[in-house]
């Protein structure tokens, strides 16, 4: 202030302190509509928590989502895609349809499903045997039957299907989500992933990185099988929360210090958040996963009582668990990297055998999941995405099993909304190619951001020179699930 205006008279000082007072006032009001200047977040100096919850751009239908990849490549003219004329030109070749490429060998002769199908519900939603507790669902899901992808490679289809790209390095659909929209629990991470108990999936934790979004925003992995979460309690003897409380407090001291004079480090924020989420979540995450806490006509709901669908119904009974308490995003994987061809959907030599095997793991779980959403009023908003990385060729391999085909495949729907009983677009009659309603990946990201109340184009974060976003330039909201 300038020394000959060190003295305000008591209208001058009214005047600038009601600027100031209004100035906070408005601050406050633009950070609760999500208005403010992108910012560096974390709990340090008054910025706020990178996962503190943000308004969607318009009313959601979705609070949560809860994504079943099943990785592998389920084969869609074995599951949700009924083709009559399989049966009728069994053994013939595929003609009509130009160069028809497979991953491996050469290609083999039309070859009908070994599986009956029958009619479910009131829509009469033709399913395969291989999913009688998912068919009793069918009237409360949404069925895309023309979906295609880019790739016929499992790595890269996955990456294409949880990142939007083929390429190793963008960050992953619950990444862009919990980036968008935070988390309703700040003890607990917004993105928890949790994959088969028998290992992990194709391209491993490319799946929930968070590319070039500050690192906050990955997955945090949950274990299916023991403790979900290693070394949550630390040893009383060593070290008591007092003191623990006190170092954290300490480093907090030490990281504002070195934020104030690096601003922009989003690497140190993500840290921070990531120190005190870790203490956060002793007090929380112990119960969150404690699922002996349900009762047993719950359990068996999911299939814990049989040693085939326990592995899964876990993970399903957790991710109810978790989207009751607040967490944006929970990816359950079924199939795992460890013997490719069994551990996973990927049926090259036995179709019959893998998918029995499978699809017996996972039936019962999600068709408990969806009925348990639904009785604990859940349904209404979280979504349930289910999808593989690709579908499987109507041609033989070897007499017995299905290659990759990125052409065509049967994702859906259910919950926040979604008009259930319907299925969407179609393939070729052999299921070799989708044909009506074409889509993509792009699309179905689109239609689950829009469902979060989320605009695909409006979500963007700005690098190497460009504003990204998920969806990249591409995608649309399937009309017939957003109506």
């Amino acid at each position: 202030m300038p020394a000959d205006n060190r003295f305000l008279s008591r209208r001058d000082f009214l005047f600038r302190a009601g600027e100031g007072i209004s100035g906070i006032a408005l601050a406050h009001m633009l950070q609760q509509d999500g208005l403010l200047a992108a910012s560096t977040p974390c709990d340090i100096a008054g910025i706020e928590s990178p996962t503190a919850p943000r308004k969607p751009h318009f009313e959601p239908r979705a609070k949560a989502v809860i994504s079943l990849f099943m990785s592998g490549g389920v084969s869609h003219v074995d599951t949700f895609d009924h083709k009559p004329m399989l049966e009728r030109h069994h053994g013939k070749p595929l003609t009509g349809k130009g160069r028809v490429r497979v991953r491996q060998g050469f290609p083999g002769p039309l070859m009908r499903s070994p599986f009956g199908f029958k009619p479910y519900g009131e829509c009469g939603k033709l399913v395969s045997d291989l999913f009688p507790h998912t068919g009793a669902m069918v009237d409360d899901i949404a069925f895309v039957h023309s979906c295609k992808g880019r790739s016929n490679d499992h790595v890269l289809a996955h990456y294409e299907w949880n990142t939007g790209s083929v390429l190793m390095g963008h960050p992953s659909v619950g990444s862009w989500v919990t980036y968008g929209l935070g988390s309703e629990n700040q003890s607990l991470p917004g993105f928890v992933v949790i994959y088969d108990h028998r290992g992990g999936p194709f391209s491993g934790p490319a799946n929930w990185s968070s590319g070039y979004l500050p690192a906050t925003y990955q997955g945090t992995v949950f274990r299916s099988q023991g403790d979900p979460i290693l070394d949550m309690r630390p040893p009383s003897e060593i070290i008591s929360p007092e003191q623990q409380r006190a170092r954290l407090d300490h480093l907090a001291r030490l990281n504002s210090e070195h934020a104030e004079r690096h601003p922009g480090s989003s690497e140190l924020a993500a840290r921070i958040a990531s120190y005190e989420l870790a203490y956060r979540m002793q007090g929380c995450a112990p119960e969150a996963v404690d699922v002996s806490q349900e009762s047993e006509e719950t359990k068996r709901l999911y299939g814990m009582d049989d040693p085939t669908t326990e592995p899964f119904g876990r993970q399903c009974l957790l991710a109810r668990r978790l989207v009751e308490r607040g967490v944006r995003f929970i990816q359950l994987y079924s199939g795992a990297l460890r013997q490719q061809n069994i551990d996973t959907w990927d049926a090259h030599s036995n179709l019959i055998e893998n998918h029995t095997l499978h699809a017996g793991e996972v039936d019962k779980p999600i068709a408990g999941l969806l009925k348990d959403l639904k009785r604990t009023g859940l349904f209404e908003d979280t979504l349930v995405v289910w999808h593989s990385e690709f579908g499987r060729m109507p041609i033989s391999q070897r007499g017995l099993g299905r290659d990759h085909n990125p052409h065509a495949m049967v994702t859906w729907m259910a919950g926040a909304g979604v008009p259930g009983g319907q299925s969407v677009g179609a393939t070729d009659e052999f299921g070799y190619k989708a044909e009506q309603q074409v889509l993509t990946y792009h699309d179905m990201h689109a239609t689950i951001l829009h469902l979060l109340g989320i605009d695909h184009k409006r979500l963007t974060y700005f690098f190497n020179g460009r504003h990204m976003r998920l969806t990249d330039v591409h995608g649309d909201p399937i009309p017939q699930l957003v109506a």
